[in-house]
């Protein structure tokens, strides 16, 4: 366990680029941001190309419609231009906001068009500073791409402002290291949140797969809990060798019947099913023909009943079995049923000749019995007279209460 927490706080680790190392879980982690890095840098695009249209009417009032304002304007016009194709092409496509070549292209206009801009423009120094300042901060702030192409174009911003204040706009010794002072912390305050909001979002996304992981483990061990419950129930309801119900559920599923018998009105009969000569047969042929003649038997039993009758193994090798809307008339011809059937069936392992065979006895639950006991007691007793009678038949006890009829 130490181990596996040890590789997953490693494969969620953080290179210098705030990007994790573990390639495949930075992968998840950009599919997973790219609609909402889509959307951010839509907005962006869109404040930007706004920016630059403004800036044409301040041009026009400063220097109006002379050969340098509309070199201005053009230039500004045409950063708009490909701000709002790339704002169009990525709502059409979000994934185009983590792909480097559209993005870069723009980012090169962008910035090539305001160093073009400052080259061309008549105002203070200071204005020419505040827009590296923001355009900085802008390309760490709100445009999302890789660090390293981050830094590549904050030093073509960088490097191309002091080109322009060395060669064409020449400052001041101490005007130019104040402004180079400025840029440097421009950039090292835009790197520092860059890299801190990234580091954030990258924990939580790192805690959220967590939390995932641990919830698909919860829920595997609570499905295979939930398996074992099952497996268990199944064990205790259920007789190891014939695969019917026990006594105690067979009990627990009657009781249910006879209430709904009471509730209804409705006849519910008892069958107690004997197999004829059982312990001559297991003494003779030894336990595992027993057991199979057992599951046999039993199967052979479960075969002949409806959907709605209920068998189980009541000890040895008696079963017992509950008919719902059974009269007597009906029990009796589903027993026989049971009995041919089992007469019928050929065991490889017997002589040729010696044949299965049960006793079944039958009785009805009465009206005003809230017990299953009497019934069984009356049916048990109809198979020990069908034994006397030789075995191999189905004794019913007793006529069929008049108070119900058969509905089965």
């Amino acid at each position: 366990m130490t181990a596996g927490k040890n590789e997953a706080r490693q494969g969620a680790s953080l290179n210098w680029c705030v990007e994790f190392h573990d390639a495949p879980l930075e992968a998840l982690y950009r599919r997973t941001m790219r609609l909402q890095d889509a959307q951010q840098l839509r907005y962006a695009l869109w404040l930007i190309a706004a920016t630059f249209l403004l800036f044409i009417a301040a041009d026009y009032l400063l220097l109006g419609a002379s050969g340098t304002f509309l070199i201005l304007a053009a230039t500004r016009i045409g950063v708009t231009l490909s701000c709002l194709v790339l704002a169009r092409y990525i709502t059409r496509d979000p994934a185009q906001a983590h792909r480097p070549l559209p993005l870069n292209l723009v980012y090169f206009a962008a910035i090539s068009g305001l160093l073009l801009t400052i080259y061309l423009h008549p105002g203070s120094v200071g204005l020419h500073i505040s827009s590296i300042v923001v355009a900085s901060l802008t390309i760490y702030l709100l445009v999302p791409n890789r660090l390293t192409w981050i830094l590549v174009w904050n030093g073509y911003l960088s490097f191309g402002f002091i080109l322009l204040a060395l060669l064409w706009k020449p400052l001041a010794p101490g005007m130019l290291a104040s402004t180079l002072m400025i840029i440097a912390f421009a950039n090292l305050m835009g790197w520092l949140t860059f890299s801190r909001l990234n580091r954030l979002q990258r924990k939580q996304f790192a805690l959220l797969m967590d939390e995932r992981d641990i919830n698909r483990k919860l829920q595997g061990e609570i499905e295979e809990r939930q398996m074992l419950e099952a497996q268990l129930r199944h064990m205790a309801s259920t007789d190891p060798l014939t695969g019917i119900a026990n006594r105690r559920h067979f009990f627990e599923l009657a009781e249910r019947e006879l209430t709904r018998a009471h509730r209804e009105h409705t006849p519910l009969a008892i069958c107690m099913v004997d197999i004829d000569l059982f312990k001559t047969l297991n003494d003779h042929h030894g336990h595992a023909v027993g057991d199979l003649v057992l599951t046999t038997v039993a199967s052979c039993c479960a075969s002949v009943l409806r959907e709605t009758d209920i068998i189980g193994r009541y000890g040895g090798e008696e079963f017992v079995i509950a008919l719902p809307q059974a009269d007597l008339e009906t029990a009796n011809s589903i027993a026989e049923r049971l009995r041919d059937k089992v007469t019928s069936l050929q065991l490889p392992m017997l002589p040729l000749g010696q044949r299965l065979s049960v006793t079944v006895g039958i009785s009805q639950v009465a009206p005003g019995e809230t017990r299953l006991e009497p019934a069984l007691q009356r049916a048990d007793d109809a198979l020990y007279v069908g034994k006397s009678r030789g075995r191999n038949c189905v004794v019913v006890a007793g006529e069929a209460p008049p108070a119900f009829s058969a509905r089965a």
